[in-house]
């Protein structure tokens, strides 16, 4: 008994020693029991032991995503949206521009729509476009009220998910860069998996399943008082031209010429203020999505530095960290362009 108890005693010790270490670990499962993981997993969930590079990736360079990467994807990407607005397509009227200071000010200072002309016809009519706006009239914007969804509306999660990734020769192209990563083994578990992230949902207020990364993002949400989320040039748009949307001023307008571009964005929806909502405007659906997912799989809770046309773009995203999916994933928080 005496023996027994010291073995024991010797590998519990052991266990508490290399808890915090991927020495006799790299390439295992998910164990819960230790307080870091040692697999590919871990580099998303920025939870991997403190010498997991050294232990684990020594001499591996094709194993991690490079800033380098992410610059050079993100140009590919760039120039395969041939599904963006051109300039004769959609017209801006961008009028007040105000200093960061001011935001909060909640002066509407400027007497006319944002968007001046978005062709319709044209953009809308493409699936893409189709499905998103499919998408949009799912969700009940005030957090603490459960969202729940039919058959159809599931159904309309999935198109949108098919055309954007599967679809396009940009989606494919971001699916083609995360298989040869390792992140994901096939399409099936790449499109499962942005399922879960994108429409999974949460709770933000009180216990009510009300969120989901995509509503934050995408369809936007009033919580506490104000808009919360809420950076999609398209739905801008559509509440807008309802008279559900009135546009203030805006406190940064990216360095491009053409679109995409990025604005900074002070507006009133249907009584809720919005002090900044950065979008990426005239950009594809495929495009906005593609961007936000790359840098929530490479870069959970950072700053991610992308490249467009040669000039940069930061996008900032967060993990919801108060409940997870599959084996311990985060679904996204929220994401959006950096404006300043």
């Amino acid at each position: 008994m005496k023996v027994a108890a010291i073995l024991l005693l010797c590998m519990a010790l052991f266990h508490q020693g290399h808890s915090n270490s991927c020495q006799g670990r790299c390439g295992s499962g998910i164990d819960s029991s230790y307080s870091c993981q040692c697999n590919t997993a871990c580099e998303r969930y920025n939870d991997c032991c403190s010498d997991y590079y050294t232990l684990c990736k020594a001499g591996d360079s094709g194993a991690t995503i490079t800033d380098a990467e992410i610059k050079s994807l993100s140009e590919t990407l760039f120039a395969l949206d041939t599904n963006k607005a051109s300039a004769s397509q959609l017209t801006l009227d961008p009028q007040a521009l105000v200093a960061d200071s001011q935001t909060g000010s909640q002066s509407d200072l400027s007497s006319r729509p944002l968007y001046k002309y978005v062709d319709e016809n044209t953009l809308f009519s493409r699936p893409t476009y189709a499905a998103l706006l499919n998408l949009f009239d799912n969700y009940k914007r005030i957090t603490g009220q459960a969202e729940s969804f039919t058959s159809q509306q599931l159904t309309e999660q999935d198109t949108f998910l098919k055309e954007t990734m599967l679809n396009t020769q940009l989606g494919r192209e971001l699916f083609a860069f995360l298989y040869t990563k390792g992140v994901y083994k096939s399409e099936a578990e790449f499109i499962e998996d942005l399922k879960n992230m994108w429409f999974g949902l949460y709770s933000r207020y009180n216990g009510a399943m009300d969120s989901s990364g995509f509503e934050h993002i995408f369809a936007g949400e009033i919580k506490g008082g104000k808009v919360s989320g809420f950076h999609n040039w398209i739905r801008f748009y559509l509440l807008e031209k309802q008279g559900e949307l009135n546009y203030y001023s805006h406190s940064f307008n990216g360095p491009w010429s053409g679109y995409p571009d990025v604005l900074g964005l002070q507006f009133h929806w249907d009584g809720y203020y919005k002090q900044v909502g950065s979008a990426v405007i005239g950009c594809s659906p495929e495009f906005d999505f593609a961007l936000y997912s790359l840098c929530y799989i490479a870069r959970p809770g950072k700053y991610c530095y992308l490249s467009l046309g040669g000039t940069q773009l930061i996008l900032q995203t967060y993990t919801w960290d108060n409940s997870s999916y599959g084996n311990g994933k985060k679904y996204i928080g929220s994401a959006y362009p950096v404006s300043m």
